[in-house]
């Protein structure tokens, strides 16, 4: 295909290859400025870490400082202006910043991983000045380490989050990404492509496919560019910067080698892909034995400290959002009486944890026969035989329902199944016994931890994913849970109250 392409000198791919030498040398990218983005982008975070911090220390000397602390002391050692002793703090903590490779180009803009460094630094910075402090009894205020440092994390936080969000915006418009080609077998190609595709803020653009497959001109419409031989012709003659490698029998480890040398000349990104599907980062742990660099993967596990963890955050949690939400709840409750007759609340039976049945509280959006009704519209669609139980314009829900379903009030009252326990703030949105009997094995999966009043299928398309997606995303849950994604997924549920868009029901 690269030679065929190569004959063509009307096309880009043959006029770069038919100026090219059969053996490659060490060239110059073309496109270096573009191929830099993450420098660039690591150096304006830092930029604005500095900013942040400089920021935070001088609120604190300005605004929170007692004006009759002027100095820091100690018994037998001089006195240091506090300015000084601040900006000592400073520079630590921006050190710490890089020693924790906090803005490394493999992590940031993307995961938690980025976030996790941010709060390691910062408890590291915090320790040691409070060992300092404690050890040569310096006199020092309490407030630096109770007020300056965890709003110093927050915003630190909070930059890092605006930064991600301004590369996404980016990435949508195919700027900041990776040009990458996809080097294996078709099949395995195919999936690459499909995951990344998926996401359209994964950081990669896929230009061209690697593979040795005879008679293919694409796979899903990305065009074939070459075979193994020729990966490094096709990498200098597409502009890509990132090679992705998927399995195949024909690839094998002198092979791999020598494309890590190719690419590496090149300053390219060599990125292997492993046959393992919706498994997040901090389950992979690189295990080297005997020369080769084996990849070891953690299985899921919710229980001991993480589980307690989780209980606690939940029953706290549930008791706040009650305490701020009942004034809506009140309001909501009137104007559903006030519409219809019947009750406020509906008690729906749904299954929750290891399949034992529960009922989930709503306040009623819908007409008092709305269950009746179910499965003849279902019919009516089509639908009957998904596991995932929507009706399109659902002529049930009354006019109070649809705009409290589309800003999700009428899940409030879930709050006190989350307070019992029957249920958590974040997981898999528990679902009625017939659409659990649809389950296949996989599926059942989702039983494993409670269900949830929000999920990252909420935040991730609500009503448009089709059951496949959803499913998808709430397996990656399951088997990737975290703390820190709990806390992502309710930040992004509250924008998504707060701004429904089109895809809320």
């Amino acid at each position: 295909m690269l030679r065929r392409a190569a004959e063509r000198p009307g096309t880009r791919i043959g006029r770069r290859l038919g100026r090219r030498p059969s053996k490659p040398s060490l060239v110059v990218p073309a496109r270096r400025s573009a191929r830099d983005w993450p420098a660039r982008f690591s150096g304006r975070i830092a930029y604005s870490d500095l900013v942040v911090i400089v920021a935070v220390l001088l609120a604190f000397r300005f605004l929170v400082l007692p004006d009759t602390q002027r100095d820091v002391t100690w018994p037998s050692g001089p006195q240091i202006p506090y300015d000084v002793a601040l900006g000592l703090i400073g520079i630590v903590w921006l050190v710490a910043l890089s020693v924790f490779e906090t803005r490394d180009r493999n992590i940031v803009g993307a995961g938690e991983q980025e976030y996790r460094r941010l709060v390691n630094a910062t408890i590291a910075v915090f320790a040691i000045f409070v060992s300092v402090a404690f050890f040569l009894r310096i006199e020092v205020s309490r407030g630096l380490f109770l007020v300056a440092m965890p709003v110093g994390l927050v915003a630190l936080i909070f930059s890092r989050w605006l930064w991600r969000i301004w590369l996404r915006r980016q990435q949508r418009r195919s700027k900041y990404v990776y040009r990458a080609l996809v080097l294996g077998e078709p099949a395995k190609v195919g999936m690459i492509i499909r995951a990344i595709r998926r996401a359209d803020t994964s950081g990669f653009d896929i230009v061209g496919v690697v593979t040795n497959a005879r008679g293919r001109q694409s796979i899903g419409d990305v065009p074939v560019v070459g075979g193994f031989a020729h990966a490094m012709q096709a990498m200098d003659a597409t502009d890509a910067d990132t090679i992705i490698v998927a399995e195949a029998d024909e690839v094998h480890p002198e092979m791999m080698r020598q494309l890590g040398w190719d690419v590496a000349d090149r300053n390219g990104n060599l990125v292997v892909a492993p046959a393992l599907t919706d498994v997040a980062g901090p389950r992979i742990h690189s295990r080297p034995a005997a020369g080769l660099p084996l990849v070891h993967v953690e299985f899921p596990r919710l229980e001991g400290v993480r589980r307690f963890a989780k209980r606690t955050f939940d029953l706290f949690g549930s008791v706040a959002l009650i305490v701020v939400f009942s004034p809506v709840m009140l309001v909501t409750a009137v104007a559903i009486r006030m519409e219809t007759p019947g009750r406020v609340l509906y008690r729906q039976p749904r299954i929750g944890l290891g399949g034992d049945e529960f009922g989930m509280l709503k306040f009623r959006s819908m007409v008092a026969d709305a269950d009746d009704q179910l499965a003849s519209l279902l019919d009516m669609q089509g639908t009957n035989d998904s596991p995932l139980f929507k009706v399109a314009d659902d002529p049930r829900i009354t006019k109070v329902g649809r705009v409290i379903r589309k800003h999700s009030l009428d899940e409030l009252p879930q709050l006190f199944n989350v307070l019992v326990g029957t249920m958590s703030l974040v997981g898999p949105r528990p679902q009625r016994a017939a659409e659990v009997a649809l389950y296949d094995d996989a599926a059942h999966r989702r039983l494993r931890v409670k269900p949830g009043m929000s999920g990252l299928w909420q935040v991730s398309g609500r009503s448009t994913l089709s059951w496949e997606d959803a499913l998808r995303l709430d397996l990656y849950y399951v088997e990737n849970w975290s703390f820190m994604q709990d806390l992502q997924i309710l930040v992004r549920t509250l924008t998504a109250v707060i701004a429904p868009g089109r895809t809320a029901h």
